[in-house]
């Protein structure tokens, strides 16, 4: 198997007089999870719909599974679309067994049984769908989009509106595709998410791709001025110049410092207040990176 399932160059998407994908180029590794994430009119979803086939770009090249050539219905591509949508008068094992046979899976009901069994929903085969809950309508979806094994799986809001316990089910089932090779493209607004499931992340932003990497690698690009601190005995920071966003975390203070000082620095002017027994940089979570980034800019408002 390639080393790439997804590559892009220099690609571009127009729509009338608007740029929604700018000269993108993107190569997402076989068998990773990659986060896709950007504010709403980012191109995000323009850029998976290229990659489903969906639209062809303006100009550049946009290469799947190792193929630059390919149809919207490709038997090897999975996908799980934010707006759900499943035929309400179905029952479940018929149900996927026709989304099975739509991909070229026609000795399915072994894997629809395991698919089944493995999210907790063994007995669910001969429910019509519109007697499921919103949760289990949600898995019995998730399998309709893994069930024939597709080699590229999209995911777009997977575990959106799910309890913790179905969230965590599909958490693992995703964990286990990847497991096996599947590669997955995981889009969401949910950054904590994003975090704790992708290797990479991908951020586009007007059109733009402005991150790129691993949480590691993004998070090392953006200083952070936030920091915790710890005190042989109590210290209020209140009040001294720089020193802002101050919150007791139990024994460690965590503060925000607003000047051009290194970390060193900030440290030796603490050290001047009171004896520390802890002193840490605080990177920045993706959150943060995600607003400082996507973040309008503030509107100053004149009489």
């Amino acid at each position: 198997m390639s080393e790439v399932a997804i590559q892009l160059q220099e690609v571009t998407k127009i729509f009338g007089k608007q740029t929604a994908v700018d000269r993108l180029d993107l190569v997402v590794p076989s068998g990773s999870i990659y986060g896709f994430i950007g504010p709403n009119g980012s191109g995000k979803t323009t850029t998976l719909r290229m990659i489903l086939r969906i639209y062809q770009p303006d100009t550049g090249m946009v290469k799947v599974l190792g193929s630059a050539k390919g149809k919207t219905a490709d038997d090897r591509l999975g996908y799980l679309p934010e707006e759900r949508g499943l035929y309400k008068r179905m029952k479940v094992n018929d149900l996927l067994t026709y989304y099975a046979r739509l991909k070229g899976c026609y000795s399915c009901q072994g894997k629809i049984d395991q698919w089944l069994d493995r999210l907790g929903a063994k007995d669910w085969g001969k429910k019509r769908i519109d007697s499921l809950s919103k949760g289990m309508a949600q898995k019995v979806q998730f399998i309709s989009a893994v069930v024939a094994e597709p080699k590229l799986l999209i995911l777009d809001e997977p575990f959106s509106g799910l309890d913790p316990i179905n969230m965590q089910s599909l958490k693992d089932a995703v964990f286990h595709l990847r497991e096996k090779g599947t590669t997955i493209v995981f889009s969401t607004h949910d950054m904590d998410m994003a975090e704790r499931i992708c290797d990479t992340i991908f951020m586009i932003f007007k059109g733009q791709k402005v991150l790129d990497g691993t949480l590691d690698e993004i998070k090392n690009q953006y200083a952070s001025n936030r920091y915790r601190v710890g005190f042989d005995r109590p210290v209020d920071l209140t009040g001294l110049a720089g020193f802002s966003q101050i919150d007791q975390v139990g024994d460690y203070t965590d503060f925000t410092f607003a000047g051009a000082d290194s970390a060193s620095e900030v440290a030796q002017r603490l050290s001047a207040i009171g004896a520390m027994n802890h002193f840490q940089s605080q990177r920045p979570s993706l959150y943060d990176i995600f607003v400082r980034i996507a973040k309008p800019p503030e509107v100053i408002m004149t009489p």
